[in-house]
């Protein structure tokens, strides 16, 4: 218990204290106008409050990911307390801030356009293509899901089919009108909801006095029942994601770049939101570790129930908050996955408006951009859904890495203290190249063999950054 109530006291500190140092590196000037201010075109420039935006962009970045990845993290033991509470502060935190505040300077640009900025063409390109692939595996992933959730709650005739057909429609309404119209009226009162079930779990925990593990040596091994298949570096970090570091953060954070009214409310709206989700995820890799005795109750109870979290997050939601925690658990396990879904195909859209320089304000222009990635949408979810779901995980977190190096680029060129980019850029990096080796839907070689080839990846890459920079 120690360790948990500790870990929320470094989360909410780590946001004013090295939340704050990341502002004024960054220089956040409340004196500068905003993207929302000089482009409103009542479609995606839309000046809103920072509290509206705190909300959908903590929904939109979060989804499953601090929920699922959190429960399926903790499986590894209480050594994932120490990846969600230094891996938000210090990576995840930054990550957003930075590359939401680099979106808000240069006129609300989505990620691709900000990385060929610092990065040159090539690598611009290259982001593009990656960048709206894993959009469209995030829209894939986030239908399929819930779907299947809820097919399992309503009549026969409501089958997987008919409710992946709902959904993709929803996903049409809210991809394609302005984003004050559905996101910015519902996407709020479902964040709110989302943050409140995690307290509501995070209370149970402290008045039942759930036997939550300690961080301490003893317990800081591998844990995973399958240690030897799954060793920590670099699974876990792959496994949870939202929570502590995610690649797709930086795709949804110029979605809300564009409706920032002061650059002063950034580290609310994308620091804030990031560690609000490291603390849900801490919430959950808790109640886990604890609700089921302990964490090999937890790994007895996934395998029991074929490794769904969601099964997880209904039992426990419902034992320790009743009825109003199983309206809560729907809510997390069903609507959050699906906003989080039609943000990530608004976010493509997007995109491709700004490869293609096509304006987005006139509806038939939305049309023409958004069919096609429907379309891709749809063919992709004729994937299995696990393999989908860990490829999805590969890319997301690759994605992470070159997006910390693109920051780490812009604050050197800014000659700003390029450190607290860069770290995190080296850490990720070698976690997605060792990772890409070892995985079974990887090359499938040995740990060693892993290590090594992400340490030469690695280094390769760090020396070229400061060779660059001294240059």
């Amino acid at each position: 218990m120690i360790t948990f109530l500790l870990s929320i006291v470094l989360l909410v500190g780590g946001y004013f204290i090295y939340g704050a140092i990341v502002e004024r590196l960054f220089g956040a000037d409340p004196k500068r106008a905003t993207p929302a201010q000089e482009m409103s075109d009542g479609v995606d420039y839309v000046p809103m409050g920072w509290g509206k935006i705190f909300l959908i962009q903590f929904l939109n970045i979060a989804g499953l990911g601090p929920i699922f990845g959190a429960i399926m993290g903790a499986v590894y033991g209480p050594v994932a307390f120490l990846w969600i509470v230094f891996g938000s502060i210090f990576g995840g935190a930054v990550h957003d801030y930075l590359s939401g505040m680099m979106s808000v300077r240069h006129k609300g640009v989505s990620l691709p356009e900000l990385g060929g900025l610092c990065l040159g063409n090539v690598f611009r390109q290259l982001m593009r293509g990656f960048a709206v692939l894993l959009m469209i595996l995030v829209g894939a992933v986030f239908i399929a899901g819930p779907s299947k959730l809820l097919a399992g709650l309503t009549p026969e005739v409501m089958n997987y089919t008919f409710w992946c057909i709902a959904i993709f429609l929803y996903y049409v309404l809210a991809t394609m009108l302005p984003i004050d119209k559905v996101i910015g009226r519902i996407y709020p009162v479902f964040g709110f909801a989302l943050l409140f079930m995690a307290v509501g779990i995070g209370t149970m925990i402290i008045f039942h006095g759930a036997p939550v593990p300690e961080a301490i040596p003893a317990n800081l091994h591998n844990m995973h029942p399958k240690a030897d298949s799954f060793p920590i570096f670099p699974m876990l970090f792959i496994s949870i994601a939202c929570g502590a570091v995610s690649g797709f953060h930086a795709t949804q954070s110029p979605l809300m770049a564009r409706c920032l009214r002061n650059e002063k409310h950034g580290r609310r709206v994308f620091y804030g939101a990031m560690i609000a989700e490291g603390i849900v995820a801490l919430i959950w890799a808790a109640a886990a570790m604890s609700f089921f005795g302990n964490v090999g109750g937890l790994q007895q109870f996934l395998a029991d129930n074929d490794n769904n979290a969601a099964v997880a997050v209904d039992h426990i939601a419902r034992s320790w908050l009743g009825q109003v925690g199983g309206l809560l658990a729907i809510i997390g396990v069903i609507a959050a996955p699906i906003t989080s879904g039609d943000t990530a195909f608004r976010s493509a859209r997007l995109i491709v408006a700004d490869f293609l320089r096509y304006p987005q304000k006139p509806l038939l222009n939305r049309a023409w951009v958004a069919i096609p990635l429907f379309v891709a949408g749809f063919a992709i979810l004729q994937m299995n859904f696990d393999v989908l779901w860990r490829y999805f995980a590969w890319a997301n977190q690759t994605l992470a890495a070159a997006t910390l190096w693109t920051v780490a680029v812009y604050l050197a060129r800014e000659k700003k203290c390029f450190w607290i980019a860069f770290f995190p850029a080296v850490f990720m990096t070698a976690v997605v190249a060792t990772y890409i080796v070892v995985a079974p839907e990887g090359l499938r070689l040995s740990p060693a063999t892993g290590y090594i080839t992400g340490d030469c990846i690695t280094a390769a890459i760090a020396a070229w950054f400061l060779k660059s920079v001294r240059r």
